[in-house]
């Protein structure tokens, strides 16, 4: 319990509004989570798994209608629309807290409404930000206590500060129609209401984590962003530490666990993981750039997530883990998924609660969404590094995206200008996976295009000043591809921990051990700067993945051209410069 009375006048407010039977502050302690485990078991929200093969391990089901993020149901309410920016949803304040107090009230009748002192970041760190949600999900704490870190001492770290973020979750009627996830930037507040499914009401994660702290980034002089974090140590012992933006379907969290390939191993190369989604990075005392993960876990995609795909996340999954939506199996009370192997059960519930087999139905079993919810601690490749408060520096920044032909397979920024110009410019092709066109041109620029909670041309400016602040200690920043295709629309090159191979290249570039050549676009590797060894890859398709074919980019330059057209007077004239610049460079011989 708190004696803050920013807190305590606030929750009054709740309270009243509300209306709730009792009101249970989280402690964080195993006994209180324990218990609210028996109890969401009791009422079905959710199904304790198989303890021998799974210890510690629930599985819940979220409602039909309620499965994933609602970015058109995600608003950002600023005074003015312009604060918004041309990417964000907007809406007045005043117009929708009326609009959410009215569809929150009286909706805790009956209920106990949890109280949750979070913070966003090792707590007492300078870098760390405290939060307090209410809810009345048993769900949505149990996620939060493994997401972030729960408990008195964050009340202790907050005092009687009035910097902190209020968050409201309300389950109401899980109503499509009147499900809103909003954010007051100004107020330091977020609203969530019908919905369950957590990436809308787990609020420390993309709603404080990047969209407001992405605004209170703006106003204090460090960012907030869609980044995995990553540490390389040498065999002499030396580390290095990357932080990478890829859109979603590219790989982010299996580079943020990458096992190195074997070759690599018996050198003495190690990969630790900081973090697979959130980045808070801020100007060292050194002058360099530093980086923490807010996050205390992880809340991963579980289709696809196999042995071979990411060893380290699934080993992750294996204690202490909330698993949402995937296929329960009844023979042995395990779980499984599409992709996790090839033994699909037949007796066994899928993610909407129906019995279905495996061997024979033509649905799928898990929801192509289905997520786990896991401590940070469990993966095999946390870094030592994981809880320091002051993170850790970085070398590199790399923006990545998921395209068929034009982007190399890794490219090196000109200077810190240009890299922003790059990480403004990411973008991916759509796959047959998704609904409509394939091969359809999407941007995403810095994997933020969803996340930033104010205007988008702001937040370029912002990232300039940065790099201005930091001068000749700012990282490197480059471009990588996984997903350049042959002429069979093939990938050519292996992907997975073979990436290892291309951060090492970059590793070397930042510490200006080996050369490269220079191009329109950027500084590329030399062949022979990249491993193939032990790799069925020839020189000659490792050229094709580095080649930068003029026409492509003349096509592209037209396409970026006309994909800024919409941020208008927004857009930093230096990132127009970088534009420029680049379509002189496309004219010239090379």
């Amino acid at each position: 319990m708190t004696e803050n009375k920013s807190v305590l006048k606030w929750l009054d407010e709740m309270k009243n509004l509300l209306n709730p039977s009792e009101i249970m502050f989280i402690n964080g302690t195993e006994s209180q989570l324990e218990n609210l485990r028996k109890l969401a078991c009791e009422t079905g929200e959710m199904i304790k798994l198989n303890e021998e093969k799974l210890p510690g391990c629930y599985l819940h089901r979220t409602a039909v209608n309620d499965v994933a993020r609602v970015e058109d149901k995600t608003y950002i309410c600023t005074p003015t629309k312009e604060e918004a920016g041309p990417t964000n949803n907007w809406k007045n304040p005043e117009e929708m807290y009326e609009l959410l107090y009215d569809i929150a009230r009286n909706s805790y009748t009956g209920k106990t409404m949890y109280v949750i002192p979070y913070s966003m970041g090792p707590i007492g760190s300078p870098f760390s930000k405290i939060g307090i949600e209410v809810t009345d999900s048993i769900y949505v704490v149990l996620n939060m206590a493994i997401m972030t870190r729960v408990g008195e001492k964050v009340w202790h770290a907050l005092g009687q500060s009035e910097d902190w973020i209020r968050g409201l979750h309300a389950k109401c009627t899980l109503s499509e129609e009147k499900r809103y996830i909003c954010h007051f930037p100004q107020d330091n507040t977020i609203i969530s209401v019908n919905s369950a499914y957590g990436g809308n009401v787990l609020l420390g994660k993309k709603c404080f984590a990047l969209r407001i702290a992405s605004y209170l980034g703006q106003k204090e002089g460090w960012l907030a962003e869609h980044m995995l974090i990553l540490g390389v140590k040498n065999p002499a012992g030396e580390m290095k530490y990357i932080v990478a933006a890829f859109p979603s379907a590219c790989g982010k969290t299996n580079l943020a666990m990458l096992i190195p390939p074997e070759i690599y191993r018996k050198k003495g190369y190690k990969v630790y993981c900081l973090g697979d989604d959130i980045a808070w990075l801020h100007i060292g005392k050194d002058g360099r750039l530093w980086a923490i993960n807010p996050e205390n876990g992880f809340f991963g995609v579980a289709t696809g997530t196999n042995e071979k795909s990411n060893p380290s996340a699934l080993q992750t999954t294996k204690t202490a883990t909330i698993f949402t939506n995937v296929v329960h199996n009844l023979d042995d009370n395990t779980v499984w998924w599409e992709g996790l192997d090839e033994n699909s059960p037949e007796n066994a519930i899928n993610w909407k609660g129906e019995r279905w087999n495996g061997r024979v139905s033509s649905e799928k079993g898990a929801h192509p969404n289905s997520r786990f919810t896991s401590p940070a601690k469990n993966c095999p490749c946390i870094s030592s590094h994981f809880d320091e408060p002051n993170g850790v520096p970085i070398s590199a920044i790399i923006f990545g995206g998921r395209r068929a032909q034009t982007i190399p397979l890794v490219y090196q920024a000109k200077n810190w200008n240009n890299g922003v110009f790059i990480g403004s410019i990411m973008s991916s092709e759509t796959t047959a996976a998704a609904t409509g066109a394939v091969g359809v041109i999407r941007h995403d620029p810095m994997a933020m295009l969803p996340f930033c909670g104010y205007n988008i041309g702001e937040y370029f400016e912002h990232w300039l000043d940065i790099g201005e602040k930091l001068g000749d200690k700012a990282p490197q920043i480059f471009s990588v591809n996984w997903f350049r295709t042959d002429e069979n629309k093939n990938f050519v090159w292996p992907g997975f921990g073979e990436n290892f191979r291309v951060i090492e290249w970059i590793l070397a570039r930042c510490d200006e051990k080996i050369s490269a050549k220079e191009t329109p676009i950027g500084y590329v590797p030399n062949v022979d700067d990249i491993s193939l060894k032990g790799l069925n890859i020839d020189k000659e398709s490792l050229e094709k993945l580095l080649e930068v074919v003029i026409d492509l980019w003349k096509n592209e330059v037209s396409e970026i051209k006309e994909f800024y057209k919409k941020f208008g007077n927004d857009l930093p004239k230096k990132l127009v410069k970088e534009l420029c610049k680049l379509e002189e460079n496309l004219s010239e011989e090379w």
